[in-house]
């Protein structure tokens, strides 16, 4: 029996159908297949280094191309350190950026504010390292890291992280830098995901009497934990895998030093030097050692804040 015109509009609307269900499944296992073969990729670059130094080059802090001895300690080092300190210096300003260009400021400058935050998260990051250079690392050395010295060099069990010469570039000043460039994405989100809080929520409770801190901590945050917690995520997988401003201002130094005040290196930086100029299967296998590192600490913060935004929307809807 022929299919009637009626019909035929339905079978071609369940093969299209069947059709774009297909397409977007292949599409979804494409990333994990992409994902999937740049892990493989760089385990099998990385075999070299791992058999020849084994575990004891994660935990090496020595660097050098002439006697091919490699350790990854002093990257990994200056990448967590740099991100962590940028994370506490970012993540205050950015919740302060964002709340008050949603509760506090008026309404002709809240869009010019809003713009201006996104054209700092546009500014390629090449830009932020040549200010950092040029304008930055020479006034922090000349006003900030004397008075760091002087005032906190001194302290008890944490006055070692902080001595050293003024020289303007180190840890500390990569560490500023990765900050100011974490701050637009972070305070964008914020602000976005403040926005979508029910104006009638807000309302009520200043209507019971509560201040815009306590209306902003119980009601705003509880309302917007999952989104906050992503914009604070993203920041950190910026700061982790940034490059060339960190490049520029952190010393580039394969020496271990606690002061932040230091030179130091950081995974992303030792890459974009030494990449290119790597000679022999041992060099070049301990760099892509380096980036298969970066690889496996992004994808542990990132699954780590996946659990954590599981964790806070299974609690959506309780009592607290």
């Amino acid at each position: 029996m022929s299919d009637t015109p009626q019909t035929q509009p339905r079978n071609l609307q369940a093969i299209m159908d069947l059709v774009f269900r297909n397409t977007t499944k292949l599409f979804a296992f494409l990333v994990f297949g992409v994902l999937f073969g740049i892990l493989i990729t760089l385990l099998l670059a990385s075999l070299p280094a791992l058999k020849t130094f084994g575990f004891h080059f994660f935990t090496n802090d020595a660097w050098n191309p002439v006697t091919v001895e490699f350790g990854a300690m002093v990257p990994i080092y200056g990448t967590l350190v740099t991100s962590v300190i940028a994370m506490l210096i970012g993540i205050p300003v950015s919740f302060g950026i964002a709340l008050f260009i949603t509760e506090l400021t008026p309404a002709w400058l809240k869009r010019p504010l809003g713009i201006a935050i996104e054209l700092l998260a546009g500014i390629p990051s090449i830009i932020y390292g040549m200010w950092g250079l040029f304008v930055f690392a020479p006034w922090f050395a000349d006003n900030l890291e004397p008075w760091i010295n002087d005032h906190m060099g001194n302290w008890p069990l944490v006055g070692q992280f902080f001595q050293g010469p003024p020289m303007g570039i180190g840890m500390l000043t990569a560490s500023f830098i990765l900050a100011i460039m974490v701050i637009p994405f972070i305070s964008s989100v914020m602000r976005d995901v403040f926005e979508v809080v029910p104006p009638m929520l807000k309302e009520s409770a200043y209507g019971l009497g509560a201040t815009t801190w306590e209306v902003v901590w119980n009601v705003v945050l509880p309302y917007t934990k999952v989104g906050v917690v992503g914009g604070v995520m993203l920041g950190l997988g910026r700061a982790l895998g940034e490059t060339m401003a960190v490049t520029f201002v952190i010393g580039n130094a394969h020496e271990f030093s606690t002061s932040l005040l230091m030179p130091g290196n950081t995974i992303s930086s030792a890459l974009a030097n030494e990449f290119t100029e790597a000679v022999g299967d041992i060099y070049s296998s301990s760099l892509i050692t380096l980036g298969m590192m970066l690889f496996v600490i992004t994808f542990i913060v990132l699954a780590l804040a996946k659990l954590l935004l599981i964790k806070l929307a299974s609690k959506e809807g309780k009592q607290a």
